[in-house]
């Protein structure tokens, strides 16, 4: 049995009104969809869908920890994850992407799979940077940062030194002094 089906919700008979769904993935899940981003994982996901005469609104909200290896250590370790993200599915007489949040699909449509849906917005929620929890305070104490984002100089010209004094390539200051003009 393919374990995607479970992710089939079959819309045909939906009254023009609320749903909710739950859904559990996990590494058989994650070995279903063919991809190498996540091997192992549990994720509950909340659904609600909201069913209307032109389209379907898809509020998801998923939980839970995926199995990530360090990029700087190689040693595994559980990425929390707590997303929620939202999807329309506008009717319309053909199958299409128009956004990342906004699919068109075909009117005599009988089911939807929400299971990439899942999958996406997981993979959208984990950091670039795949840091084991030990060491992210070091990592973040070597930015300079304020509220979590780094915060730059601004009286400061690219290539000046501590002393004030100015380092730029002649090359990049004529190029400078172009632009200026």
């Amino acid at each position: 049995m393919n374990i995607l089906r479970a992710y089939d919700i079959n819309i045909v008979g939906l009254e023009n009104k609320r749903y909710e769904y739950d859904f559990t993935s996990d590494d058989a899940f994650f070995a279903a969809l063919e991809q190498d981003l996540i091997a192992k994982g549990t994720i509950q996901t909340h659904l609600v869908l909201d069913k209307s005469e032109t389209m379907i609104r898809l509020d998801f909200h998923s939980t839970g920890s995926v199995e990530q290896i360090c990029d700087r250590s190689l040693d595994e370790y559980d990425e929390p994850v707590d997303t929620r993200q939202t999807m329309l599915l506008k009717f319309g007489d053909h199958n299409e992407e128009l956004s990342d949040e906004i699919e068109l699909i075909e009117r005599n449509t009988a089911t939807i799979n929400v299971a990439r849906y899942i999958f996406e917005f997981i993979s959208l929620s984990l950091p670039m940077k795949r840091l084991h929890p030990r060491f992210r305070e070091e990592d973040e104490s070597d930015d300079e940062t304020e509220n979590g984002k780094v915060v730059y100089r601004s009286d400061a010209e690219p290539g000046d030194d501590e002393a004030g004094q100015s380092n730029v390539d002649p090359r990049w200051a004529a190029l400078r002094k172009l632009n200026n003009n």
